[in-house]
């Protein structure tokens, strides 16, 4: 994707208790953010958005409460790319690529799925010290047409 999540201007940073009821305010907190932002909840991309933060913060309250009491939830935005990230300090980092060619399994296949069926990427980034990580999501907002009409363009 063109855009460098740097540049995008829209940002929001959400820390939580890592236990289930992260992922609702996580969810509320996105719609809201993305309404400020200009980007409407019909939006095609919206819909696997929140499915993909909320399997990602069902990760995070599932697997690595026990090490991580808080997670962090980036939420950011410009005008042709939506990104989102979930960061807890549990070390182990998943393979998300796998869960697509069946290594993984359960939450991370889908969101995987969702992920490369707009056209976006996914990313683990470990934390300097090694106990940590963030899985961080990057997606389109322009049309299928839009991407194949912006790609064939270009000399």
């Amino acid at each position: 994707m063109p855009t460098r999540l740097e540049a995008l201007p829209h940002r929001h940073v959400l820390t939580l208790p890592s236990e289930p009821s992260a992922v609702r305010l996580a969810r509320e907190t996105a719609e809201r953010a993305l309404v400020e932002w200009g980007i409407g909840l019909g939006h095609p991309t919206v819909g696997p958005a929140l499915l993909i933060l909320s399997e990602l913060v069902t990760n995070s309250v599932r697997h690595a409460a026990a090490l991580s009491p808080q997670l962090t939830v980036i939420y950011a935005a410009g005008a042709d790319c939506l990104a989102l990230a979930v960061h807890d300090r549990h070390p182990h980092r998943p393979l998300l690529y796998g869960a697509v060619t069946g290594v993984g399994a359960g939450g991370l296949a889908t969101v995987m799925e969702l992920v490369l069926g707009l056209g976006g990427t996914a990313v683990v980034r470990a934390d300097a010290d090694g106990k940590g990580k963030s899985i961080w999501i990057t997606l389109p907002l322009t049309e299928p047409e839009e991407r194949h009409t912006q790609g064939s363009s270009r000399s």
